[in-house]
């Protein structure tokens, strides 16, 4: 029962697209993950999936519209929804998901991350 702080966790690691975890609340984990550039088109069957930018700005593409998010704002995706997250610069974010929650959703790739690192 620690608080966390934002700056220094993310001084931690430098790779993109790799969330680690922070805290975990009611089922939940609390991650924090740097993203640039695209990631993969992908959805949650059954979990909502929370975006927070601490830095920097992420753009959200769904199918029928496009999501820009800059620090200090969030947006939830809910589960079922096709999404392609973008970071033209590097961006700082934090995700609230359920544990079962995989970084790729439905699609196995290289960048699916089934083992995730504690901070």
């Amino acid at each position: 029962m620690n608080p966390v702080d934002l700056s220094e966790k993310f001084s931690l690691f430098d790779e993109f697209w790799k969330p680690k975890i922070v805290a975990e609340l009611n089922g939940q984990y609390v991650k924090l993950a740097k993203l640039k550039g695209a990631f993969v088109w992908h959805q949650h069957e059954h979990e909502d999936e929370l975006f927070m930018v601490v830095k920097g700005r992420l753009t959200i593409q769904l199918r029928d519209r496009v999501i820009d998010l800059t620090e200090g704002q969030f947006f939830v995706i809910p589960r079922g929804v096709d999404h392609l997250p973008v970071a033209e610069e590097e961006c700082h974010v934090m995700l609230f998901e359920p544990k079962t929650v995989l970084n790729t959703g439905n699609v196995k790739n290289e960048r699916t991350v089934e083992t995730l690192e504690r901070l």
